[in-house]
Parts: C-alpha cells; structure tokens; sequence
C-alpha cells in the first residue's frame, strides 16, 4: 500500500480528524479512516460496504467503468484465450504464471487429489434425492474438515497448501456427485488421464452401461466458464469468506460459508435468472413484446444477462465467452431447443438496438454461460454449482492472502442505531 504522506482532513463539531490517503497501484485513492472513532468518536454509514475498502489486496482489480478485469494484472480476455483454467488457478494462488515444469507438478497435484474419501459418499446418502445441488455442496464441503483432519490447523503453512489443492482438486468431483445424487444416478469416479473440465463433463455425464466422450469444444467451453468465474475481486462471497476466516475458521467452513452466499440469486443466480427469462420468452415472436417491456421505465421487467452492476461499459468476459457459446451452437445446434433460439435470436435484436446500445445493457457472462450450460444439457439447478467449482480458487486465493496479512483482524462492522434507548424491565403483571 502505497503511503505518500497525503491527508485529508475531516471537521465537524469544532473537531479535526486527519485521515491519511493511501495510493493503489491501480484505481482511485483510498481514505485511512481506521482511527476515525478513537480522535473523532463517530463511525461512517456504508451500507453494503459500496464505498470501503474492506481490505488490502494484490489479486484481481476491476475498474467497471472502463470495463477491465485483471488477475495479477493480466487481462481476462487474454488468459480466457491463451490459458487455461489450473494455469490461472495458479497465477491467483501464487502471484506469477507458472514455468513448464511448475504448471506440471500443479497440475499432478490437483489431478492426483480429485477423490473423495470413500466415506463422504454415506454423507450424500442422508440428503433426500430432490434436495437442491448447492444444499449438497454446502453441507458436503463444510464436512470435509471432519474427514480431513490433517489441513486444518490455519497457521502451518504447509496444511493451508494441502487444504488449497484438496478444495480445488475435489469441487468438481463434490458438483458432479451433487448432481448425479439429484438425478437419481450412480456416482461416477474421476479420472486422472483427462483434463480438468474433462473430468468434471465426465463425471456429470457419464453412465456405466457406456462412457462420455467428451468433445474437445465442449470441454473448452467449460474451461472458459471456470477461467472466466475463477476470482471477481471482494464480491459478497469472497467477503464472506474473508469474513469467516478472520475468525480463525478451518478452510473448508470457510469456503462452505462462500458456497452459501453464492447459492443468493442475486449473487450466483444471474445465469439461471437468464435462462428462466428466455424460457419465459418462450418463443422467437415474442421478443419485440419483451424488448419493448425492457424499455418501459414502468414495467418492472427487466432482461436478465445484459448489462452488469460491477461494469458500466461492457463485460470484459462476455466478448470472449460469447466465441465458445458460438461454437457450442454450431456443434449442438439450436433446432430442437427453442430456449437457445430464444437465445440467439435476442441477442441479435438487442445489439441491433441503439437502445440498448445507449444504455450499455450489452450481453454479459452470464448470458452467454446460461446458453453454453444449457445446449450442453445441464438443468439450471447445476448453473451456481459450477459457479462455485470455478470461484473455489478465488476464495482460496484471497483467504491465503488474509492469513498471510500481519494488519488482519476478526471482522466487527459497526452500526447506525436506531432502536429504543435505555429503558428499565417491567414485571409481566405491572405491564
């Protein structure tokens, strides 16, 4: 954190608070107001946390209004199109892009990681089959530190290691098994002869009357889905995480507490949100009445997967996802799926009108990852799922990083009080 001696001062009540100014490597300056209350004896108001930097990070810097995601300063678009998934995975986790012989010792750890202790399996088996996925991988995730013991202890250095690879190695197996649970099929085991999101299709896919080929366009399309999520700066579940951490929880509760906090539909829903609204379009016909709605300020309706809270030009990732969601469609087709032509068809009406163009409300990850998702042939109650097998990384990255931080503290926001003041007990008979 750059410190240039710069000062702002804040007077009120015939008081003088002096809150030092900090300079980021990249983004706007950051006001020090961590002795605000001790000389000036009042705390700020920031619902939703919007204006505050809740802590000091080196990992992922967004800036909305230009349209720019970087992980350890590079840019998204160019990892999506010449990495890959566990070569990001270890670009957030230890700050640089790996050298040939390191991205291959990862890659065998994480491949070499990716079962289960056979006993989990008797923990799917207690939930009933029509639980959702994402109960599934909460509970199954926060339980692995009952079977993991030995990674658990936050302050050995080499356990956080053994914890990051088992989390990042196992999600996909706890997903697919998750799904494979709901839909009332056997588990199917990973393989250490494929690629990450290979194995992941596979075991989501797979039957024992026959194997799942898995189609190289297909599987790059998955990889860009996990690239494309991996890590989104302090959204509100890497802040949970961060959260719980500062109490000094074991990984694996931390990561379940993301896990729950993206399972919110404003949060982790938008790509099912997305494909609830083209299934509620229904049909290509229909479009014109929909895109007139979005444009009625007096219509509460509004098209999901175009636009983004975080970026008021465009989304960074959807230009390059957008390119495997055209492949997908080209290998899958649309003919039988009037969802997916729903899908293309707006697409095409909305980028074609200066509406929309204006406002900015262009396609976004979401839309595009819906689509890939659903000609691939997952229901939507596995969309947010994936989510939390791509941002795993993200959340372990940053927790890694709040542990190492010596200025770290257990999270105590405060408050604006409004309730009753002091007032004494009554006895039951006397009120």
């Amino acid at each position: 954190m750059a410190d240039d001696n710069r000062t702002a001062t804040l007077t009120f009540d015939n008081k003088k608070v002096d809150l030092p100014i900090h300079s980021p490597s990249v983004g706007p300056d950051v006001l020090d107001i961590r002795k605000l209350y001790g000389q000036g004896g009042v705390f700020t108001f920031d619902p939703g946390y919007t204006s505050t930097a809740s802590c000091e990070s080196s990992i992922t810097f967004i800036d909305g209004d230009e349209g720019v995601l970087l992980h350890r300063g590079y840019p998204i678009d160019q990892l999506a199109e010449k990495s890959h998934y566990l070569e990001v995975c270890y670009l957030l986790l230890y700050g640089e892009l790996p050298e040939g012989d390191q991205l291959e010792d990862f890659e065998s750890r994480v491949t070499s990681h990716t079962m289960l202790h056979e006993q989990m399996m008797f923990f799917f088996r207690g939930f009933r089959r029509d639980a959702h996925p994402m109960a599934l991988m909460t509970g199954v995730v926060g339980a692995m530190s009952a079977f993991y013991h030995d990674s658990t202890d936050i302050a050995d250095p080499w356990q956080r290691e053994v914890a990051t690879i088992r989390l990042i190695a196992k999600m996909p197996t706890i997903a697919a098994m998750a799904y494979k649970f709901t839909i009332g099929q056997p588990f199917v085991y990973p393989r250490n002869d494929l690629d990450y999101s290979s194995n992941f299709l596979r075991m989501c896919f797979a039957v024992p009357s026959e194997d799942y080929e898995v189609n190289p366009i297909l599987s790059r399309a998955m990889d860009r889905i996990f690239t494309l999520h991996a890590d989104h700066e302090q959204n509100a579940s890497t802040s949970t995480v961060r959260l719980a951490s500062s109490s000094g929880a074991n990984p694996f509760a931390c990561i379940a507490a993301g896990i729950a906090c993206l399972w919110g539909p404003a949060h982790g829903g938008a790509n099912q949100a997305c494909l609830e609204m083209l299934k509620e379009i229904g049909t290509v016909d229909r479009i014109p009445e929909f895109i007139a709605r979005a444009k009625d300020k007096n219509d509460p309706f509004r098209l999901m997967g175009f636009g983004h809270r975080v970026y008021k030009n465009f989304d960074p990732r959807a230009t390059v996802l957008k390119q495997s969601a055209d492949e997908v469609l080209e290998l899958l087709g649309v003919e039988n799926n009037p969802t997916l032509q729903v899908a293309k068809a707006l697409e095409a009406a909305a980028l074609a009108d200066p509406y929309f163009a204006e406002k900015k409300l262009f396609p976004n990850v979401d839309f595009y990852s819906g689509i890939i998702l659903e000609a691939m042939g997952f229901p939507t109650s596995m969309f947010t799922p994936i989510f939390a097998v791509s941002r795993t990384v993200g959340w372990i990255s940053q927790w890694k990083e709040m542990i190492a931080d010596p200025a770290m503290k257990i999270g105590r926001p405060r408050q604006l009080y409004t309730g009753a003041t002091y007032r004494d007990y009554v006895d039951v008979e006397n009120r």
